[in-house]
């Protein structure tokens, strides 16, 4: 059994509050205003215990730093690729796909990830689709 931390507690609670999906610096800068002793180690560390534990997502972009989700209930996102932004995306259930990619691939399929990815709406307003 993992024993309790207060420090854990937080930075669960903030990923609670947050949809934009923020990295541990972020999470960082923003837990030292309640508990400012509190080192970007600690704050690593416990992001990874608690995606480990599935109590929060990590999300993995391939450029630059990882981002959490305090949901960690099962749903896709957005990467925009103008902007940066990391958005959740309200859509059917695609768990189906395990069973396609199953069908000709002799181990076990136990889940999947999808990231999609492409211009969000902000930056399309902004007419960034044409750069």
């Amino acid at each position: 059994m993992i024993k309790h931390s207060k420090q854990r507690d937080c930075i669960q609670a903030f990923l609670a509050t947050r949809y934009d999906h923020p990295t541990a610096e972020t999470v960082y800068m923003n837990i030292r205003k309640e508990l400012p002793h509190i080192s970007l180690a600690t704050v690593y560390r416990n992001l990874a215990l608690l995606s480990d534990m599935g109590e929060i997502q990590k999300i993995s972009t391939g450029n630059g730093p990882d981002h959490f989700d305090g949901n960690a209930a099962p749903h896709n996102h957005f990467l925009c690729s103008r902007c940066g932004s990391l958005i959740d995306l309200d859509m059917d259930n695609i768990s189906h796909v395990d069973q396609i990619a199953g069908k000709t691939f002799s181990g076990v399929i136990e889940g999947h990830k999808i990231l999609f990815y492409g211009c969000c709406p902000d930056c399309m307003a902004a007419g960034a689709e044409a750069s």
